[in-house]
């Protein structure tokens, strides 16, 4: 494993100014990963034995911007576009996170919505907000279930308001920044920037790019500022107004060429007709095959869209009980929007289903890996230590998922866990592994496997024997 995430991080060589950044900022990476404390800067030279060095010099690798962030993901996006089948498009998905902070003085800090606050009262938390892009890689070419990789990461700040008694001229460049610097305008150059790197690459250069986003992304300018060869599902609201295509008149006229023709139903309203009939689609989700109920209108026109037409799709609630012998309970629906009409319902489905795995990002880098720990407050810190941590997690996947042959050490499961949930390798298993590797030989252990060393006396006795194991096993 150590072998394939040098591999990669060879490649991430160009992203670099200099040899000796370039190999400071690997042993930091791998601190990151395997370290057992908090991630600050500091934490990371304790993990790996430079505590009695100088420090400066990894502060000066993110202060003074001594690595390029988006050639540092480059790997990682190439390395999950070589492992596709000829003909597959590149799925990826979309969203922003809250990483939150304490420092007033802390670059791009300010009040934003907790996401995790109740429904009918909304909560405030003081922190950053990070859009991060990761790529669905698929088991298989059939229908399967997918991890995702990271693939690119950027900080997304609100600009700082000016005071009441400040200029014109200070306001009409905050309206400006405004524009520039929302969710929307920064997502859009960031599917344009990875669709430019696609096209950059001769192997990857006709592969499309389909994109599935939450209902915060779905809204005018992210739909009509798409670039070529790019799909967007996302959700809509249930009450969305839509419309049929405009009919053709047979004679020219004057005036502006309309772009709605008949009003429809809303998605809610079309979910509740008897005379419309659900489809049944197959797709994966929650660790096994599921067969969806969908409606789906083939070419709708919405207020976003504008003169293209979409495709709407509703998602029958699936039935699931709680516990065995619990009620029968009902999710939610979905209504989804995709701006290509042609995309087959299978693939469809299947790629906003794979939108879960960024959600499972987001809890590994900030449970796991620490990600916004780092105690730092200029704005290249602020945006440059995140995306060293994630591109160390995206390495790291690849790594661990090369093959499914992969030899890696045979980490037993603990006693209260008799049978493995599922096959996939957990971030968490990912992590022992290569602690194993990296500190197996400093530690003197034979790392490779493990054998049972209960004794029976009942009487409890030093650790001191069993120390690899539990730092294997640490945050398991």
């Amino acid at each position: 494993m150590i072998e394939a995430f040098d591999a990669l991080w060879e490649q991430a060589r160009p992203a670099f100014r200099q040899e000796r950044t370039w190999q400071r900022a690997r042993t930091l990476a791998l601190s990151a990963l395997v370290g057992l404390g908090r991630r600050t800067i500091t934490g990371l030279l304790t993990t790996c034995a430079q505590q009695g060095r100088d420090w400066s010099a990894s502060y000066r690798l993110f202060e003074q911007e001594r690595f390029d962030a988006d050639a540092l993901f480059t790997p990682a996006r190439r390395a999950v576009g070589a492992r596709l089948a000829e003909g597959l498009p590149l799925v990826v998905s979309m969203d922003d996170t809250l990483v939150r902070k304490r420092g007033r003085r802390v670059h791009g800090t300010g009040w934003k919505r907790d996401p995790l606050g109740l429904a009918f009262r909304p909560n405030f938390v003081w922190g950053q907000r990070f859009l991060q892009i990761s790529a669905a890689l698929p088991e298989s070419t059939a229908l399967c279930r997918a991890r995702g990789v990271p693939i690119d990461l950027v900080h997304s700040p609100s600009p700082r308001k000016p005071r009441k008694r400040s200029s014109e001229s200070d306001w009409d460049a905050y309206h400006q920044l405004q524009q520039s610097m929302k969710l929307s305008s920064v997502s859009v150059a960031r599917l344009r920037h990875l669709r430019a790197a696609m096209d950059a690459d001769p192997e990857h250069a006709g592969r499309s790019l389909i994109a599935a986003v939450d209902g915060s992304f779905t809204n005018r300018e992210v739909f009509r500022s798409l670039p070529e060869r790019t799909t967007l599902i996302g959700r809509i609201r249930k009450d969305a107004r839509l419309f049929l295509p405009p009919s053709q008149p047979c004679t020219p006229r004057r005036g502006r060429r309309s772009y709605y023709g008949a009003a429809l139903p809303t998605p809610e309203e079309i979910r509740l007709d008897e005379s419309t009939q659900w489809i049944p689609v197959q797709a994966w989700a929650a660790g096994q095959l599921h067969l969806f109920s969908v409606k789906t209108l083939p070419a709708v026109r919405w207020a976003g869209t504008g003169g293209k037409d979409a495709r709407l799709v509703i998602i029958r609630p699936l039935a699931y009980r709680p516990r065995k012998g619990a009620h029968l309970l009902y999710r939610s629906p979905a209504y989804l929007l995709c701006t290509d009409p042609h995309l087959s319902l299978e693939q469809l489905l299947q790629a906003y289903l794979w939108r879960w795995e960024i959600e499972v990002n987001f809890r590994d880098e900030k449970t796991l890996l620490g990600v916004g720990e780092a105690q730092v407050r200029t704005r290249a810190s602020v945006e440059n230590v995140p995306s060293l941590l994630v591109a160390a997690y995206a390495f790291m996947l690849l790594a661990g998922t090369r093959e499914k042959s992969l030899d890696l050490p045979t980490i037993p499961l603990p006693k209260w866990r008799r049978v493995m949930p599922g096959d996939r390798t957990t971030t968490n298993r990912l992590i022992g592994y290569l602690r194993a590797q990296l500190w197996g030989k400093g530690m003197g252990a034979n790392m490779s496997h493990f054998v049972n060393t209960h004794q029976a006396d009942t009487k409890p006795t030093l650790f001191a024997d069993s120390l690899p194991q539990a730092v294997c096993y640490a945050f398991r």
